[in-house]
């Protein structure tokens, strides 16, 4: 690791999304990850003598400066062990291999030569500076007033958050709610009915017959609002604003009957026939859905240009082979029914242990290091970044963003995820939570089938870029989660 002194802010240009809804005219639908930075040992190189930003601001109530210094003959003795091998290895035209002068080599590789003494003097004296202190940096540390010469003492300063210290005694009377999780055979039918739904085939009705419960009607219309300000003139009644534009629609499938079909569609359109032309009025509720038929009365012309009939398939040993690989179709709902039960139990337990963290949070004060909060309003927009990309927005569009306002909008939440992950550390101290090499192996075994990464690679480059110390991390503050929720919820 070679030390630089002056280091660039890399600020990654993200933003979370929310998801988009739809038109609907004719009906009410609409379509503790808490990472902990690592401990860095080794301090950003900021040369006093140029004045520039000295990274992430920290917290005051968090922060620890040290300040250290090399006598001058060990400054000079390495200095002198750097200007031997660059003479060895150097390669300047007009000298022969190892015949280079000093001076030459002091000049040509000035930078370089000063970097190779840091890298020799700045880590080990900070690490010993702070191992005698009994300090446990955990911001990356940043380098003040740094005076390097040759023959001269090297003097530094090193400012760096440390963990605050804080109890959480009385962790144990937060109480939470358990919430039944218990699947209901309305719920389950629910679920079926949509994946059969999604199997389903719509087929156009050939017979000469009316609209009735269950059909689909695909209609054409035209929707005329009706102002809701009118004055009375001497002409009559007159609106006191400009008419909206129409609502209109081609070739739109409306169920008859269905669940979130408007009743006055259901009540128009009911026991009408191919070619059928009909005219209502639909007064939209206040709280409907599409905000701008909120509270409106529309006068319709509608047109019935097809019937429909949804054709579902049979329930057999065939479908259950292809909707889940069941032999049989008793065997497929067994396993269905045991997935949306785990995937309701999973959802309702995640949402009651949010709430204990919340209770958890708001009862334990204390200052958060500013290094951890950063890191986590990086992650929040980073998602939120792929979710743009994903979406199918242009790095150019990304750029033109308002950063600094997203920024500042993930704040709040990420300083709560920050505060949650240190109450659930130490709450994982009270507990003697542990996670076991095996877990941790099991872990990056199902990584690896998720993302189809090997195992060995997958192991070998999160050993090399500390994510397994990350993900033992964070399996602990999920055990830790766990049983805390099972010792208060009641």
């Amino acid at each position: 690791m070679i030390l630089t002194e002056m280091t660039e802010t890399n600020e990654t240009l993200t933003n979370e999304t929310a998801e988009p809804q739809s038109d609907a005219a004719a009906t009410g639908q609409h379509d503790h990850d808490h990472d902990h930075p690592h401990d860095h040992d080794h301090p950003h190189d900021h040369d006093h003598e140029h004045g520039h930003d000295h990274g992430p601001s920290l917290n005051p109530e968090l922060m620890r400066e040290i300040e250290v210094e090399v006598p001058a003959d060990e400054v000079s003795k390495t200095y002198r062990t750097a200007i031997k091998r660059y003479q060895k290895l150097a390669r300047i035209p007009g000298f022969r291999a190892g015949k280079v002068p000093e001076s030459l080599v002091r000049s040509k590789f000035a930078k370089e030569l000063r970097q190779e003494v840091l890298e020799a003097l700045v880590s080990e004296r900070f690490r010993n500076a702070i191992d005698e202190r009994k300090l446990r940096p955990v911001s990356e540390p940043q380098l003040l007033d740094l005076q390097l010469t040759d023959g001269s003492p090297l003097r530094f300063k090193a400012a760096f958050e440390v963990l605050p210290e804080f109890d959480v005694a009385g962790y144990e009377t937060v109480t939470v709610e358990k919430p039944d999780v218990a699947l209901t055979d309305e719920e389950f039918s629910s679920e079926l009915d949509r994946l059969l739904d999604s199997q389903a085939t719509v087929e156009t009705v050939e017979e000469d017959r009316a609209l009735t419960e269950g059909d689909w009607a695909e209609i054409q219309f035209r929707g005329e609002v009706k102002p809701l300000a009118q004055t009375v003139t001497e002409d009559g009644v007159a609106s006191s604003e400009p008419a909206p534009p129409p609502i209109t629609g081609e070739d739109v499938l409306i169920e008859i009957g269905g669940k979130n079909t408007l009743q006055a569609f259901n009540d128009a359109l009911r026991g009408s026939k191919l070619g059928q032309e009909l005219k209502f009025e639909v007064d939209y509720p206040a709280d409907f859905g599409e905000r701008k038929l909120a509270g409106q009365s529309v006068s319709y012309d509608v047109t019935v240009k097809a019937i429909k009939k949804k054709s579902f398939p049979e329930r057999d040993a065939d479908l259950a082979k292809q909707l889940g690989g069941a032999e049989t179709w008793e065997e497929f709902e067994t396993q269905m029914r045991e997935r949306v039960g785990r995937r309701k139990k999973e959802a309702l337990e995640a949402g009651a242990k949010n709430k204990m963290l919340d209770e958890l949070v708001a009862r334990f004060h204390f200052p958060v290091p500013e290094s951890f909060v950063q890191q986590r309003v990086d992650a929040r927009l980073e998602r939120g970044l792929r979710a743009l990309a994903q979406q199918g927005m242009q790095a150019d569009d990304m750029r033109k963003l308002d950063f600094g306002r997203l920024r500042a909008a993930q704040r709040d939440e990420a300083e709560r995820e920050v505060r949650a992950s240190l109450v659930i550390d130490r709450i994982a101290d009270a507990e003697n939570v542990s996670v076991s090499d095996e877990e941790l192996d099991n872990e990056v075994l199902t990584l690896s089938i998720q993302t189809r990464e090997p195992y060995e690679t997958l192991r070998e480059r999160l050993a090399t870029d500390g994510g397994l110390g990350r993900l033992r991390e964070e399996m602990r503050r999920e055990k830790t989660s766990t049983v805390l929720y099972e010792k208060l919820a009641s």
